[in-house]
This record gives structure tokens, sequence and C-alpha cells, in this order.
């Protein structure tokens, strides 16, 4: 059954895929409801679908939490331990704050404000229990609980004293990937952006399970800093069959990159926190190869990416032309534009605006929308009440 007004890539098939996506001729018709892709609507119009057969390609619609809390409260002082543990939104905490002469205080999922803890300031003594049941930090002022996903964040004095943490809760989270498994079937790269704490890093966690269970691929995590595969020499288990190449400071992630594509074959790297000029033509040289990308950046939208110099050359990178007369006015524009200057390094960038709130851009088509001006057409991508997964295509960004 084909669709009246929408054509779909079919992976596998030897033809074109998602890059033509408005070539009919290359195309086989699907019907939108039987295998839900991103999609190329005819006539600029646009669909919003919440169907059964989204759920059958998808693994469960039903989000499901692991996390092993007490680890984590097991380095808090008594008191906060126990105000924490007989919470009732104990499942919705996010991270707990402790800076030395300040009240202690939790942030929860979905709320604002600061929720204290208790009425006595936090110590020098409870900051030294609290450091010594992690151990060490490293450069970055990180460290991690073996065998656990959470990650502990320490400020230090000008002595070099922790007079700081930030203790963050780390969640496997199954079936959040339903948002975009069917992009999944491309094999193209995609980009998360988004702000922090909105979960790019449990989505990279989910795509790597998923991928090495459940598409049987030969999957590679480039852990900076362990967040993905938690602390310790063997990863956690939430990252599925996915093999996690540690790197032992943070300039070497561009090496360790490269160093998994040349000797252990990988189909998929996935990396986290893509920021330097180096990791940039690193994600270039892995996807020119034909390996799978998937990877974060900071930036809470593309326009943020496009702004950014350093990490630019993501989604094409951005050049000055200079147009002729004629030129200028026959495009109506100024003599001197913006134009992109190569083939994205990443064809999908999705920007997660909220937890469960995502717009997905096709990265090369959009960009040149943005750069001309013009607002880009993109799908939103969010879950109902029910948690059902809606997608909206194609309407104009906000």
């Amino acid at each position: 059954m084909t669709c009246c007004c929408c054509l779909v890539a079919v992976p596998g098939t030897g033809r074109q895929r998602a890059a033509k996506l408005g070539s009919p001729s290359s195309l086989r018709c699907l019907h939108l409801q039987s295998y839900p892709l991103l999609l190329q609507l005819r006539h600029g119009r646009r669909c919003s679908l919440v169907t059964n057969n989204i759920r059958a390609s998808f693994s469960s619609d039903n989000v499901e939490e692991d996390d092993d809390i007490h680890a984590l409260l097991q380095i808090l002082p008594h008191d906060l331990r126990d105000n924490l543990l007989y919470n009732s939104n104990k499942d919705e905490l996010l991270e707990v704050i402790l800076d030395l002469g300040r009240l202690p205080q939790a942030r929860y999922l979905g709320e604002s404000g600061r929720h204290y803890l208790r009425d006595a300031e936090v110590s020098m003594k409870e900051l030294e229990y609290a450091q010594n049941a992690v151990g060490e930090f490293g450069e970055e002022n990180r460290a991690g609980i073996e065998g656990t996903l959470h990650r502990i964040s320490a400020i230090r004095s000008r002595k070099g004293e922790v007079v700081g943490l930030t203790c963050r809760v780390g969640r496997p989270i199954r079936g959040h990937i339903n948002m975009v498994q069917d992009l999944l079937q491309f094999g193209e790269s995609i980009l998360f952006v988004g702000r922090p704490g909105v979960g790019k890093t449990t989505v990279m966690r989910e795509i790597s399970r998923v991928l090495s269970d459940e598409l049987q691929k030969r999957v590679v995590i480039i852990d900076t800093s362990n967040e993905i595969g938690g602390a310790g020499d063997v990863p956690h288990p939430a990252i599925g069959g996915a093999r996690r190449m540690q790197v032992p400071e943070p300039f070497m992630q561009h090496r360790i990159m490269i160093e998994a594509v040349e000797n252990h074959m990988p189909e998929v790297i996935i990396v986290d926190e893509i920021s330097t000029e180096a990791e940039v033509h690193a994600c270039r040289s892995i996807a020119e190869r034909g390996v799978m990308l998937i990877g974060t950046a900071h930036g809470e939208r593309l326009e943020n990416i496009i702004k950014n110099p350093t990490i630019s050359d993501l989604i094409g990178g951005v050049k000055t032309v200079t147009l002729g007369d004629l030129e200028a006015r026959n495009r109506k524009c100024k003599k001197s534009i913006l134009e992109r200057k190569a083939p994205p390094t990443f064809p999908f960038l999705i920007e997660m605006r909220e937890r469960y709130c995502w717009v997905t851009h096709r990265t090369e088509r959009s960009v040149d929308m943005l750069l001309q001006g013009k607002k880009p057409l993109v799908e939103v991508r969010r879950r109902d009440s029910q948690h059902k997964v809606v997608i909206e295509r194609w309407k104009k960004d906000d």
C-alpha cells in the first residue's frame, strides 16, 4: 500500500537512501504507518500520527528506569541519606549538591528551584567522608562509583582542596530509544544536541545496547569520562554487548577514536561530548571510512552548532561566498552570503528540547535553509501521557 502524501527510503534495498529523499524515482513507497522512518512529504504537507505499527517496530513504548540509588546514598551523611531514601520523589532525584558552608540541596527531574535537605550547613568533615568513599578524582575533577553509572564531580579551592561536590544520579533507561529507533535502520550518523541534564548520555547508553544486542552491530564506545559505561574496568550491563574503550586523558579522545577504527573494525562508533577541532576532524575521518557515528555536542539547537567555528564542520561547516552582480539580483540577496562548504558528517541532527520532546533535522537541508534565513522543516517527536511516541512531520521549526 502506498501513502498518498509521502515517500520513504527503504534500508537494505541497495537504492539511494536518506540522502535522496526527494527523488521519487529512486525510492520504494510504503504506507506511512507500515514503516515510520523519516519521510519527505510532497507539496509541503505534514502528518501527525500515533500508530500501533510504530510500537511494533520498537522494542516497547514503556520507559523502564533502574538505578542503584543506594550506592550513591552511601557516600552522603547519614541524615541526608535517610532524608532522600524515604522521600516520595526518590525516583525523580537528579543530583545532590554539597557545598562547604552552605545548606545541602537536591534537584529533581522536571522541577525547578532548590530543595534543601536540612537546616545545618555542610562541613569539611562531611566532604572528606564523601571524597574518601568515592576515591581518587581524575584531572577533569570527576569520579564514579564502580559498578554504577553515578557521577561525582568536585569543586576545588585555590589550594586544591575539595570544597564542593555534585553527586549526579546515573540511570540506565530502557525504552527511551523508541523516540528514534526508526532512524537507526538507515545506518546514518546521528548527532544529539541539548542543554546539560536533558538526557543525552542516557540516550547514548541505550543506543549502544540496541545497536549491539538487537541489531547485532559491532559497537565501540569511546568513554572519556566513564559516563556511558560507568566507573571501573568492567562496563555496566546497560550498554549491552557494546565494547568500551576508556580514554586516559580527555585531550586524547580523538586518538582513541581513530585507534578504535583502525584496530577493532567497528560498524558503529559512539562518542560523547565532541568539543575540540581534533575530535571534529576524527569524526569526519571515521565517517569517510563508512563507519556509523552516534555522538553528542555542546549546544542547545542546530543554530548553536552553525555559529560555533570549532565544531561547525560536524554539520558541513560555513563559508562566505561573494556573488556577482547578476547572480545577486537573480537570488534577490546581498552579494556576500553564507553557504555550507561540505556535506555534513552527521546526516541527522536531533535537538533534545526536553526529555520527551525531540526535534529531528535532516542536517544538510536544515543548515541550507537556516543560512538562507528561512525556518527549516523538522520532525517533532514526543511522548504522550500514555508514553506512546507521537511524530509530527513536517512542520516549520519554531
